[in-house]
Formats: structure tokens, C-alpha cells, sequence
């Protein structure tokens, strides 16, 4: 919900440009090329700064081990923050640029083995799994495997819909919502034992050891 609300917030303040869908920028930054549009320096510096979130998260997540969600989390919150101060100040074009860089690192919260395992801020990988299990329920399968992917689809839906009203009423100052509402989840994961963590990073942080 949280993607979708910064997504969605982004989106009404660069005027049509993501800062968590990726696929949607390198569209615009190809027809940008081609129709020489100034707009096309914006897509790829939005690209470049989700990439650049990627890797900052995979690094944070991986040298906080066991603790690597609270890491990333509590990144994600700090990368937020400072979005919500550059655009309270006026500075959009950098708080869009750091909304980018946190929807990349928000990715790396449930990485498994370097690999993501569930993609928070983009949906297409999630519908393609939610229609096959939809076929797989029909065809005798798992009635209720489509549910998860159902769900994560529909945070994300309603989330963005909550960043667009909150910006059409309070403009880039809804980003502290956001804020505050990855702080919280930060908070709450790090209240968990360090037992609660999936078994392949207590594995993996066993064989460092």
C-alpha cells in the first residue's frame, strides 16, 4: 500500500512519471529519444535512481544479516523522510529523485539468496502469477492460490489511491504520510525476535560466522 501511495504521489507531481514503475519510464524514456523530448532526461535519471535504491538496499540488507528486513525498512522510512523535507522545501525534482531511490531499496525487503521473491512497487510479474493460479483453481488446483497475488494487487490499488487523495488535499506534503507509515512498519519489525527472520538468513548468517 505504501508503494502505491508513493507511486501515486510521484506520479501527480512529475505530471505522468513513476518512481516505483520502472517498465512505464523506459517507455517514455525510448519515445522521449526519438521525439527528442526533454522529459527523456527525467525517465532516465528516475531509472537510474531506482537502480541506484536496488543496490543500496541489497548492500544495507546484506550486511544487516539476520536483521535485514528491520535494515531495509528502517532505510526505506530515512530515504522517505528526507523526500517529504527536499519537497516541503520546494526542492521537488531531488524529492522525486529520493522517492525513486526508495521504491528501488522498499524491493530488496524480501530478497532471497540476492534474488527478489515478491516485487512491492510493480505488479505485472503479480497479475501474470495471479492468472495462473486463477487457471490452476479452475482446473482443479489450489481454489484460493490466486488470493495472495489478489491481495498484493489490491494494497497496492487502494494504496495509490490514498496517495492521490492525499495529494489532491495537502499537495507533496502527503509524502510524510508515507513517512511515517514506513517508520512504523520499521518500528514494528524491529519489536520481532531475530528468530522471526526466514530460515535462509539465519542459514546465511550461520555459515558467515
Amino acid at each position: 500500500m505504501t508503494a502505491g501511495y508513493v507511486d501515486a504521489v510521484g506520479f501527480m507531481m512529475t505530471g505522468g512519471f513513476f518512481v516505483s514503475f520502472m517498465s512505464g519510464n523506459s517507455t517514455r524514456l525510448a519515445v522521449g529519444l526519438v521525439h527528442e523530448a526533454a522529459y527523456a532526461a527525467l525517465a532516465l535519471s528516475l531509472i537510474c535512481a531506482f537502480v541506484a535504491g536496488v543496490s543500496v538496499g541489497a548492500f544495507v540488507g546484506r550486511t544487516a544479516k539476520t536483521r535485514r528486513g528491520v535494515a531495509v525498512l528502517i532505510l526505506v522510512s530515512l530515504l522517505l523522510t528526507a523526500a517529504a523535507t527536499l519537497a516541503s522545501l520546494g526542492a521537488d525534482r531531488p524529492a522525486i529523485l529520493m522517492l525513486a531511490l526508495a521504491m528501488g531499496a522498499e524491493n530488496t525487503v524480501f530478497a532471497q539468496d540476492g534474488e527478489v521473491r515478491i516485487g512491492l512497487t510493480y505488479m505485472t510479474g503479480t497479475l501474470v502469477k495471479l492468472g495462473k493460479h486463477i487457471t490452476a483453481a479452475l482446473l482443479g488446483g489450489d481454489r484460493f492460490g490466486w488470493v495472495p497475488y489478489f491481495l498484493l494487487w489490491l494494497g497496492l490499488v487502494g494504496g495509490a489511491a490514498l496517495g492521490a487523495t492525499a495529494y489532491l488535499h495537502v499537495g507533496p506534503r502527503a509524502l510524510w504520510g508515507a513517512a511515517g507509515a514506513m517508520a512504523l512498519l520499521a518500528l514494528t519489525a524491529a519489536k520481532l525476535p531475530a528468530s522471526f527472520a526466514p530460515a535462509h538468513d539465519l542459514q546465511a548468517a550461520r555459515e558467515e560466522v
